[in-house]
């Protein structure tokens, strides 16, 4: 089976460092898989907060998550600082990914990376919506049309 293989850009636009907390380490004793996606979401909500966003409301109109992808490069434990770093790229009509890179914030060590595909929702109207014009342009970029 071929391994999942996620290049990362050149730059990243965020980056925010999360301490881990024990309800994310697993019975190996070290960080679980599922929490794993639990401290990228906390990093994507930073990310869209610090722009002036939230979740349900881009320029407007809210966001899903419609796909993700990981790939492990090293463990995790208890009490370590994770950098997680976020880059808005690879545009669409409707959505973009939010690729990231997670380190250990002291030594710089890769945990983790991975991209998270989002699409951009109407909820009043409850359908997929384009890209707002004004996220795209701070990442100087246009959405596809």
């Amino acid at each position: 089976m071929a391994r999942i293989q996620i290049d990362l850009p050149d730059r990243f636009d965020f980056s925010t460092d999360i301490t881990l907390y024990l309800s994310h380490i697993n019975y190996g004793n070290h960080l679980d898989n599922a929490m794993l996606l639990t401290v990228v979401s906390e990093a994507r909500l930073r990310f869209l907060k610090s722009m002036g966003y939230t979740e349900l409301n881009v320029e407007g109109v809210g966001i899903i998550v419609c796909d993700a992808a990981l790939q492990y490069r090293s463990e995790a434990h208890h009490g370590e600082v994770m950098r997680v770093a976020v880059a808005a790229c690879d545009f669409n009509k409707y959505g973009c990914d939010l690729v990231w890179q997670m380190t250990e914030a002291e030594t710089g060590r890769e945990v983790a990376r991975g991209k998270t595909g989002i699409l951009f929702f109407d909820y009043a109207a409850s359908k997929v919506t384009r890209v707002p014009e004004g996220f795209a342009v701070r990442f100087d970029t246009q959405a596809v049309t």
